[in-house]
């Protein structure tokens, strides 16, 4: 379930983000100027698209904030907590002293001849 969340999530998070670069801006701009969405032969018409991009992106702020909320409200029943955990890896067992490297014996190398001319 946690993880349904938090992937829906995401996937709200990610298409607000998306949808607040495609709105015009003051001075008529924005990221769906870009492509053409300005015009009168655009799909929404001339207007037309900026009373739909403003409710979707109310709507899925509204979905913004409910996901968060009930992944806040999840955390708190599990009784996590990021400062329980922090506080649960500082105490671990003390590591072992390492131990002695053993000495490895190196056979001692073969002479070389020099190299006649």
């Amino acid at each position: 379930m946690s993880g349904f969340l938090l992937t829906l999530h995401v996937i709200v998070s990610l298409l607000l983000i998306g949808v607040v670069l495609l709105q015009p801006g003051s001075k008529g701009g924005g990221l769906g100027a870009s492509f053409g969405g300005g015009g009168a032969n655009s799909a929404f018409g001339a207007r037309g698209a900026a009373p739909f991009l403003a409710k979707f992106t109310y709507w899925l702020a509204a979905g913004f904030m409910v996901t968060s909320l009930v992944i806040e409200v999840l955390i708190v029943k599990q009784n996590r907590s990021v400062l329980d955990r922090a506080a649960a890896t500082k105490v671990t067992t003390p590591a072992k002293p390492a131990a002695a490297p053993v000495p490895v014996p190196v056979a001692p190398a073969a002479p070389v001849a020099p190299a006649k001319k």
